[in-house]
């Protein structure tokens, strides 16, 4: 009992002196706590980003891109939202700047009409889905897409844009942050 009553008595000594070489005088420290985030950051940390989010963002920038569906487990032709490594969210996006005779074919929602936002829970889950579908539209260049990943961020855009017009959507997503 006694070397219970000693150790209690070191550990509060030691907590007492710790305490007493911080400083509460928030003068003598200029610098942020480690700890600090900035309310940018908070605010991403405290609601994650989803499709929807992102092309909230997105279509700030890019005037031209008009929703035109959230993705489902229900409706989704590929059957990956919510599957292991897969997207999180998705919607699709029609661009204004694309023909309607270039798109005539086309189902609503297909990349081709303008794009779509897929989130993943992990940057390199993001990475995996851009590296698939290049390597599945190579040698098909009706399907080829300009991909833009950020983060855990993947924007797909329409091959029917021109190189310019595309990249609004690759500055577009290097803001998601």
């Amino acid at each position: 009992m006694r070397k219970t009553l000693t150790l209690v008595a070191a550990a509060t000594v030691l907590t007492a002196g710790l305490a007493g070489c911080s400083s509460s005088d928030s003068r003598s420290n200029n610098a942020a706590p480690a700890n600090a985030a900035s309310p940018k950051a908070a605010a991403a940390q405290a609601k994650p980003l989803t499709a929807q989010t992102a092309f909230a963002k997105v279509s700030t920038l890019v005037s031209a891109a008009k929703l035109s569906g959230t993705v489902t487990a229900e409706n989704d032709p590929n059957h990956l939202l919510g599957r292991p490594n897969q997207y999180t969210s998705k919607i699709t996006f029609d661009d204004t700047r694309i023909s309607a005779d270039d798109v005539s074919g086309t189902d609503k929602g297909d990349v081709e009409r303008g794009g779509a936002i897929e989130m993943f829970g992990s940057p390199a889950d993001a990475q995996a889905r851009a590296t698939y579908i290049r390597s599945v539209t190579r040698s098909m260049p009706m399907l080829t897409e300009y991909d833009y990943v950020h983060g855990a961020a993947l924007v797909r855009v329409s091959h029917y844009l021109t190189p310019k017009q595309a990249a609004d959507y690759k500055t577009a997503a290097s803001n998601l942050d």
